[in-house]
């Protein structure tokens, strides 16, 4: 019987110890944090053995293949002595395809992933199709291939989720923008995260479809260099608009995501979704939790919550949609994030600039300069009564952070989440 281990048991890991534990094969669930009570009831229930708190390399390095969360990098030791011996190391994406025959509609990009994913699965699902939603968000695709059986999934793919996908192939890939983003975890060499961005392409056909924003100046760059076998969707301001309503009337607001819903539509109408339908779910679709998220008016201050806001150039999409003086809040665990992108806008449309991390030093290397006023905190009460002190009738607050969340918080969602009660409870 085939050994399968499973590194990290988040929803993805969890997920393909399940479709695994179906298909017959011998699994083991190992993970070196401690495993959430809802993840251990469902191996549990499954009968799938398990470890955290420790990677016990004797029941790890005899397997015939491993499925390793998109959270743990190549670099890791476990996962050096793995490739040393030339055991697979698979995604869970990877191995979840293997068993569905479902199309496969494939969402990337530095910015506007979960935003894009969200829309198009919503004109799917109002169009009546039988579809899923997987990826970073939703249920994990094994999950669903194990226990639900669409014809259709809608994924929203990381670049680390990429890295460790072979012989999966997109129906319909989509490549949103590229701007500098996880360089820690890419040797701080920008053109590995390009490259690991494409891999999306991979396996395609003229009978799939790649649909990008031609006018993303790497992704320019790279589709004059590459040869690629799918059949090309290029879309962008400058080309014919695909939009079957005015961009007043989208329900999103922002230029970007006048891009966000472009790449929707012609996602919709490859699949064949009617134009009615698409023309209807435009205007009515809700928007994504934690992506320039309003939640509430306080002494007429507008506050805002961006915590999705993980990358500097997601930063600059949110400061772009600033028609009021803006209080910014930022700071987290720094990602070998270059700031000059977003100076013109910082300038521009703030009058605050809040820090809110452990490690401010680089923020303040940039910031100070600018001549605006400098909070300086290292929690998100501080940061929020800082915020709230600075602000004046009529200015937005902003948290934006350009960083990821885990100096403080457990994920973006906790952050976003936190602050919203927090703003709340002023």
């Amino acid at each position: 019987m085939k050994r399968i281990v499973v590194l990290g048991a988040g929803e993805s890991g969890s997920g393909a110890a399940i479709l695994a534990k179906e298909k017959g094969f011998d699994v083991f669930v190992s993970d070196c944090g401690t495993i959430s009570d809802p993840y251990r009831a469902l191996l549990d229930q499954n009968d799938v053995p398990w470890e955290d708190g420790k990677h016990t390399e004797e029941l790890i390095l005899n397997a015939d293949e491993v499925v390793k969360s998109p959270g743990i990098p190549l670099t890791a030791p476990l996962i050096k002595k793995l490739q040393a011996q030339g055991t697979p190391i698979i995604s869970e994406i990877e191995f979840a395809a293997r068993y569905t025959d479902a199309k496969m509609i494939c969402i990337t990009g530095s910015n506007g992933k979960t935003t894009t994913t969200s829309l198009i699965f919503y004109i799917l699902k109002q169009a009546g199709l039988n579809v899923g939603l997987a990826g970073n968000i939703g249920n994990s695709l094994a999950l669903q291939v194990a226990h639900e059986k669409h014809d259709y999934y809608v994924i929203e793919l990381s670049s680390f989720q990429l890295d460790n996908m072979y012989d999966f192939k997109a129906d319909i890939a989509i490549l949103l923008n590229i701007t500098p983003d996880h360089l820690d975890r890419y040797d701080y060499t920008f053109q590995n995260y390009v490259d690991a961005k494409f891999r999306i392409t991979r396996n395609q056909t003229a009978e799939d479809a790649f649909i990008y924003w031609a006018e993303d100046p790497v992704i320019d760059r790279e589709m004059k260099r590459l040869q690629l076998g799918a059949t090309l969707y290029p879309y962008g301001f400058n080309m014919p608009n695909p939009l079957p309503v005015g961009e007043d009337e989208l329900a999103l607001k922002g230029r970007h995501n006048v891009l966000n819903s472009m790449a929707a539509t012609i996602a919709a109408n490859v699949v064949g979704v009617r134009k009615d339908v698409i023309r209807e779910s435009l205007m009515t679709f809700q928007g994504v939790e934690h992506r320039l998220q309003y939640v509430a008016t306080v002494r007429g201050v507008r506050w805002i919550n961006d915590s999705k806001a993980t990358n500097v150039n997601s930063c600059w999409y949110a400061l772009e949609s600033m028609t009021t003086p803006t209080v910014l809040i930022l700071g987290g665990k720094d990602k070998g994030n270059d700031y000059s992108e977003i100076d013109e806008l910082v300038k521009q449309k703030c009058h605050t600039l809040v820090f809110m991390g452990l490690h401010n030093e680089k923020l303040h290397e940039h910031f100070d300069s600018f001549g605006l006023q400098i909070i300086d905190t290292d929690n998100l009460h501080d940061a929020i009564q800082g915020a709230y002190q600075a602000a004046k009738e009529g200015d937005t607050v902003l948290l934006s952070p350009c960083c990821a969340s885990f100096d403080l918080f457990k994920s973006y969602e906790d952050r976003g989440e936190q602050f919203m009660q927090a703003v709340r409870n002023l």
